[in-house]
């Protein structure tokens, strides 16, 4: 497995605080997974291997508008999301309140995502990329190989997951790039993304992997 920078790109979902930090407001449902995959320390790996050999880092964040409360129907964990305001901004056009809020970016990842270089692109609204321009800004930069990871694993990593390969790329999804909520009802989120990634990806990675081909 050899990456080429000039077809591949590392894509992260999510890399914000509500779901990745002991401060954010899902860590009750996904610190486990979180810590044993060790989630933060390989994305910044993988974060900082490609920002050392020139690979494109794009970033599909999630966002809720005040506006997005007019919703007039919503899933069980876009419910929980507007009832406890994880990924809440104060406007499209406003930063107001988004330093070190639950929307914000780990502070590790700051530095390789604030660097000029790294595409962030619009927010997707559910959990996948058919809602934001995610496809578009890869294909402007001649993109057909996409390096996955972020959050969460079963829900907005296999949403985008999904979607690009109906697009037609290449899709590596980094196992240990991610991880899931733990449901005592629904069951193990990030086992079940292990799963599917196995049937739909073109290959299960790990971050080891990862860094090693892009050297």
């Amino acid at each position: 497995m050899i990456f080429d920078r000039t077809e591949t790109a590392v894509v992260f979902i999510d890399p914000q605080v509500d779901v990745l930090s002991e401060k954010g407001k899902n860590w009750g449902a996904v610190g486990a997974s979180v810590t044993e995959n060790r989630t933060v320390e390989n994305m910044l790996r993988i974060f900082k291997a490609a920002k050392s050999v020139k690979f494109a880092v794009f970033i599909s964040p999630h966002y809720f508008f005040p506006t997005d409360r007019a919703w007039k129907f919503n899933g069980p964990l876009e419910t929980d999301e507007f009832a406890t305001g994880t990924f809440a901004r104060s406007g499209a056009l406003s930063l107001e309140g988004f330093e070190g809020s639950g929307a914000d970016w780990l502070d590790v990842f700051k530095p390789y995502i604030n660097d000029g270089e790294t595409i962030v692109v619009s927010p997707h609204k559910v959990f996948g990329p058919q809602t934001n321009d995610l496809v578009l800004q890869l294909r402007k930069r001649g993109v057909r190989r996409v390096v996955l990871g972020g959050m969460l694993a079963n829900i907005c990593v296999e949403s985008h997951l999904r979607d690009l390969l109906e697009q037609g790329f290449e899709v590596f999804v980094v196992s240990d790039a991610s991880a899931g909520p733990r449901h005592p009802v629904w069951g193990d989120g990030y086992k079940a993304a292990m799963i599917n990634y196995a049937f739909l990806a073109h290959a299960v990675v790990s971050t080891d992997e990862v860094v090693a081909s892009m050297g």
